[in-house]
């Protein structure tokens, strides 16, 4: 069984242009080493953003050399890159998007549900990519809420939303690089489930809505990230009443991580040449 390593709560928050209220997990509990191919992850906790004409967001910015994966669960965002990849994600979807050889994007909240503004709820991931795929061209993943794959748990306990990897012979939706593993467990008060990823693999979970129980022993509430040692192959997630998890757990990518704002590769010499890339505008254009 992997066992329970530690149990965060969440750090204080803090803005990411004016748009996205986080809470850094990624790297500043858990080095991007110990939850690699997971380099970073921010949650924007529940936070009530006022009604506003001008979408509030972050502006456009360069990414090179990994994947950002946007998970929605209360409001709307609205995103475009200089790859053409872009669209609206509303509650429940999913925006996974590979700069490899390097964008520019920018994302915002959407027009039409900022100027109602509202509760405000989002996960954004970024995943490495191996060192052979960061040059590769960029691509982008739209995952409609309503299209991501689902696991019916027995009894009408809840649902499994498999967003990658695989989950009792259901695979998810979106193509990765690498192995990994990405999952809402929507569990009904009582519901248990039971996750089962390799004992090499980096695995964590983070606690969007509720109260569970893990591996029977360990109570984690909202807004709380478990992470497992790397030392056994199944865990389970008891609800003590409505919740929502994020179950993440990959395959290590065990190259050297060189990183330098949005940029994430494997020396300092290919991050110069990123910069280098990027002022002499080969990032395409975004306006």
């Amino acid at each position: 069984m992997k066992t329970v390593e530690h149990i965060f709560n969440p750090k204080p928050a803090h803005f990411v242009g004016d748009g996205f209220r986080v809470h850094n997990f990624i790297p500043s509990y858990v080095p991007m080493t110990r939850m690699s191919p997971f380099i970073m992850l921010d949650y924007n906790s529940i936070y009530n953003f006022p009604a506003s004409d001008i979408p509030k967001g972050v502006g456009v910015h360069p990414h090179r050399g990994f994947e950002t994966v946007t998970i929605a669960y209360k409001g709307r965002v609205e995103h475009g890159d200089s790859s053409g990849g872009g669209g609206i994600i509303g509650e429940g979807d999913v925006q996974w998007m590979t700069a490899a050889s390097g964008v520019l994007h920018k994302e915002f909240h959407e027009t039409e549900w900022s100027k109602q503004g509202g509760d405000f709820q989002m996960v954004q991931l970024w995943v490495n990519l191996p060192a052979r795929h960061k040059m590769d061209p960029p691509k982008y993943q739209a995952l409609i809420h309503g299209d991501i794959p689902t696991y019916a748990l027995e009894d009408n306990e809840g649902i499994i939303e498999v967003i990658a990897g695989e989950y009792n012979g259901i695979q998810g939706g979106a193509s990765t690089f690498t192995p990994l593993h990405l999952m809402n467990a929507k569990l009904n008060k009582g519901a248990v489930a039971t996750f089962d990823f390799p004992a090499h693999y980096n695995t964590a979970l983070l606690v969007i809505q509720g109260n569970v129980i893990v591996n029977d022993t360990f109570k984690a509430g909202t807004d709380k990230m478990v992470l497992f040692y790397n030392d056994g192959d199944q865990f389970t997630v008891e609800a003590e009443d409505d919740v929502i998890v994020l179950i993440m757990s990959g395959e290590p990518i065990n190259e050297p991580i060189a990183t330098y704002g949005p940029f994430v590769m494997n020396t300092k010499e290919e991050i110069q040449q990123a910069f280098e890339d990027f002022n002499t505008g080969k990032f395409g254009e975004l306006v």
